[in-house]
């Protein structure tokens, strides 16, 4: 798994993206406000694990992805901002789809090849 694959390139813009969107997006960029602090430190999380991917990719890093991109689809509910801040919310959700999608690829395409059945 020492190949360095575009879905971890991926994860790296979805950190930069989390940890920006604040700034970008209107409504939610307030230091104080809790899906900006989620905001910031799930994209570092993300793009940290990104990075370590793309220096020694293991699977434990896919998984650790998997739950990241979990926990960003429901910090919306769990942390209360959704009613609040629909802009945060909806941008949380879908990136945490996202990235939920991109380490289940990851995963998939890092299963080591089975042996050939004898004859």
């Amino acid at each position: 798994m020492g190949t360095k694959r575009w879905q971890d390139w991926v994860m790296l813009i979805f950190g930069i993206w989390l940890f920006v969107a604040p700034f970008w997006m209107g409504g939610y960029e307030s230091t104080g406000s809790v899906a900006a602090r989620n905001s910031y430190i799930l994209g570092i999380l993300v793009f940290a694990f990104g990075w370590a991917a793309l220096a020694t990719a293991r699977r434990w890093e896919e998984w650790v992805e998997l739950v990241l991109g979990i926990w960003l689809i429901i910090s919306p509910f769990v942390l209360g901002f959704w009613g609040t801040e629909h802009g945060a919310g909806w941008n949380q959700l879908i990136l945490g789809i996202l990235i939920g999608l991109d380490a289940i690829w990851a995963l998939s395409a890092a299963r080591p090849s089975l042996p050939a059945a004898a004859a």
